[in-house]
């Protein structure tokens, strides 16, 4: 069994593999669900842009159950306190998620252009809010969000759902939003031909732009933001206790983890190369290889902002002291030892049978095979 200061960096990395896991499955069919209103031009081609993902969008929702449930357990007093901070942003999550189930199953089931179209648009707003709003959290995250701890760790929110809804969080909601647009439209790419394909080259193109513009502008924003340190002795293997340490604010903070570690340079360096290279892949028409790229665009822009803040992962900005770390916010050994020994067994478990699943229903979606499944395909 691994000690206890082990196991808080191993969750640590495994919280991470799970976001990385939910952005590139959950996130290319939300991408694709952004793209749908744009790259379909009528019943039958957005018909098409949706069985690209219907066989597979619910499957991936074990993702994004996945990393909710290992916040949970692991992190219980970030859960707690993002729940309660957030908790209007996450409604507005939830409620822009219900448009999918609803659109995918019953979009198709009654000949109405006006009720086609309705699902259409909600089928947009399942795919294009729930990142849009992961991304604000994230820059809230890297201002510090606005709460404290009494003596008995009951957590008090001091902002509003409008406060997040800062200039800085709003840059950051556009790269989350650009980056899973992009990535659906690798993917759309991958599985469509003909006129779908080129609208969907030029939309994921026309994000990945955006996204490495406001990729790079944030990087630059964020060195003018004060971010946090750790002032007093760090004790790696003590029980938990949030309020036991002493923080500052300091500007260029989140910066001093890529002086300490210059190969975390890498993690940004891919977020950018990686768009870039699916952008020209996708012109190249070499598809497949762009939907890799733009995955590792994911892996490199939710590494950026984990190597950035860590050891913090909920810093507060209205009592630094409460901020929660990696070292403070965890269960106990026994719980991440024993979630360690059940993920090791589950993960791949999920790899394999996604992978089959992909593997079976592979090829081109094209308008002749929706047309000859009418009463069969999404």
């Amino acid at each position: 069994m691994f000690d206890y200061s082990t196991l808080k960096i191993i969750w640590w990395l495994l919280v991470g593999v799970l976001l990385v896991g939910f952005a590139v499955m959950d996130g290319h069919d939300m991408g694709v669900g952004t793209l749908l209103p744009f790259v379909g031009r009528n019943d039958l081609e957005r018909r098409v842009v949706i069985n690209t993902v219907g066989p597979h969008w619910d499957g991936n929702q074990v993702w994004f159950i996945t990393g909710g449930g290992a916040i949970f357990a692991a992190w219980p007093l970030v859960y707690a306190t993002a729940f309660s901070g957030f908790y209007w942003a996450m409604l507005v999550v939830l409620w822009a998620l219900f448009f999918r189930p609803v659109g995918f199953d019953y979009r198709s089931k009654i000949h109405n252009a006006a009720w086609r179209s309705t699902w259409d648009w909600g089928l947009f707003i399942g795919g294009f809010v729930p990142p849009l709003i992961f991304g604000v959290a994230f820059g809230n995250l890297l201002q510090g969000v606005p709460f404290q701890f009494d003596n008995y760790l009951v957590s008090t929110y001091t902002g509003s759902f409008w406060q997040l809804l800062n200039p800085f969080a709003l840059l950051a909601g556009v790269v989350s939003s650009a980056m899973i647009t992009l990535h659906g439209g690798a993917y759309l790419a991958h599985r469509t031909e003909g006129v779908i394909q080129e609208r969907a080259i030029r939309a994921a193109t026309g994000a990945a732009l955006i996204m490495v513009l406001a990729f790079a502008g944030a990087g630059v924003w964020l060195q003018g933001i004060d971010g946090y340190r750790i002032t007093s002795v760090i004790q790696a293997a003590a029980l938990p206790d949030p309020l036991a340490k002493t923080v500052v604010r300091e500007a260029g903070a989140w910066m001093s983890n890529y002086g300490l570690q210059p190969a975390l340079w890498l993690l940004p360096a891919l977020g950018v190369l990686g768009a870039l290279l699916a952008a020209m892949l996708l012109r190249g028409r070499h598809t497949l290889s762009a939907f890799v790229s733009s995955s590792l665009a994911l892996v490199g822009v939710i590494g950026t902002a984990g190597a950035s803040m860590f050891p913090f992962i909920m810093p507060s900005s209205s009592m630094p002291n409460a901020s929660l770390t990696v070292w403070d916010s965890v269960s106990s050994q026994r719980t991440l030892g024993i979630m360690f020994w059940a993920t090791l067994i589950f993960i791949p478990l999920i790899v394999i049978y996604t992978g089959w699943a992909y593997r079976v229903m592979r090829g081109k979606v094209t308008a002749a095979y929706v047309q000859e499944h009418e009463h069969a395909a999404y």
